[in-house]
C-alpha cells in the first residue's frame, strides 16, 4: 500500500465512513487509515526531499527574477 498509489481517494472514503459512523472508526478502519496516512506522509516527504515542491509564491518568484535582471 505504501507504493506510489494515490492514497487520497481511499483516505477520503474512510473519512466519509467515519462521519456516517458517529465519528468512530472500527479497529480495522483505524489501522487502514493509519497505514494510508503514513504512506501519504512518506510521499510528501519524498517530494520535499527531492525539491519537487514549489516553496516560493509566484509573486515572490517574479520579484526575485526582476531583481536578478536589474543586476
Amino acid at each position: 500500500m505504501t507504493d506510489t498509489v494515490n492514497v487520497l481517494p481511499h483516505m477520503k472514503e474512510l473519512r466519509e465512513a467515519w462521519r456516517r459512523q458517529d465519528f468512530k472508526f472500527t479497529p480495522a478502519q483505524a489501522t487502514e487509515y493509519d497505514i494510508l496516512l503514513q504512506a501519504r506522509r512518506e510521499r510528501v516527504k519524498f517530494f520535499f526531499d527531492n525539491d519537487l515542491v514549489c516553496k516560493v509564491s509566484k509573486s515572490a518568484m517574479d520579484k526575485r527574477k526582476e531583481a536578478e535582471e536589474e543586476d
